[in-house]
């Protein structure tokens, strides 16, 4: 039990991570991708990686009910399609100073959604958990050297960020629960495949102005780095972990993803990184570990019990 729980807070934090990188790498990727042809590529080249290594470990493709696939193609419409279409057109709609404060939320949507739909209890340390961390997150945002506060855009684009957050959450949630009957790499393929077969059209639609001759060596490594690690490996990890803790516990992890941002932007290309942001990220990282620090006098107490029996 203590090496299962282990791994799964292992894989937590590298999908964290991944995700966290990848804004750094999108950002230079998406100066020569378009970001229709990005998302589809990623997504079916992911699917078709899950393909090997479902044959390659003598699993083969998930065998599933028509109702069991309808449930898997709604989690693809959350993440990745519902999210990244409202996170894109919003983002265009709306500062990015809004858009990042809104996107703080989503452990907030969870806690709730989580209690309702899935009956997880909101305990004192939990909603504490959830609060400290969107506060580093807006230590974070607002933090920055070159941070200016903008309602540019106004509703529409808030409200569109505001979905983003809805996707987000209505994920986690029904990976939790599909993740109490399912496979973590079936759930994450099926995730990837429908995603793909979603953005199809959108694809189609750029395709004509799509050179991949024109795209440099530097594009190239990102992409590979968005689809192998960010696409299949992220998702992978994350979806494993909503099968072994609850949704409302994984997602304040989420939070932790700017703060790997900032810290590799700073690293890889220079940004300015401030004693708030810093003060931010600190206090982030004390409300993901929060929980889980709550938690160590029940863990001792459950070991000395197995112990003495």
């Amino acid at each position: 039990m203590q090496r299962s729980g282990t791994l799964t807070y292992v894989a937590l934090m590298t999908a964290v991570v991944l995700w966290g990188l990848s804004f750094v790498w999108s950002k230079v990727v998406l100066e020569e991708f378009d970001v229709f042809i990005l998302v589809f590529l990623r997504f079916s080249l992911a699917a078709l990686i899950f393909v090997g290594v479902l044959f390659a470990t003598g699993r083969g493709l998930p065998k599933l009910t028509l109702a069991e696939h309808g449930r898997m193609m709604l989690l693809a419409l959350f993440q990745p399609f519902a999210y990244f279409m409202c996170e894109t057109m919003g983002l265009t709609l709306t500062s990015a100073s809004s858009a990042s404060l809104i996107v703080t939320t989503i452990p907030i949507m969870v806690l709730v959604m989580s209690a309702v739909l899935l009956k997880e209890r909101i305990t004192g340390i939990k909603t504490l958990s959830v609060l400290l961390s969107a506060a580093g997150v807006v230590m974070l945002v607002m933090g920055a050297a070159d941070f200016s506060w903008s309602l540019e855009g106004g509703l529409l684009g808030d409200l569109l960020m505001l979905g983003a957050v809805v996707a987000a959450a209505c994920y986690m949630v029904l990976a939790r629960y599909l993740g109490r009957k399912h496979d973590a790499l079936d759930i994450t393929f099926l995730q990837m495949a429908y995603g793909s077969v979603l953005f199809l059209p959108f694809f189609l639609w750029k395709l004509p102005e799509f050179e991949p001759s024109a795209i440099s060596n530097q594009a190239w490594v990102g992409f590979a780095f968005l689809t192998v690690l960010c696409s299949f490996g992220a998702f992978a990890c994350y979806n494993y972990t909503l099968t072994k803790i609850e949704a409302s516990r994984a997602s304040v992890f989420i939070n932790g993803v700017p703060v790997v941002t900032v810290v590799a932007a700073w690293i890889a290309l220079g940004e300015r990184l401030t004693l708030v942001q810093g003060l931010g990220g600190a206090v982030v990282i004390t409300a993901v570990l929060l929980p889980n620090m709550a938690m160590l006098p029940t863990l001792r107490r459950l070991r000395r019990a197995g112990a003495k029996a």
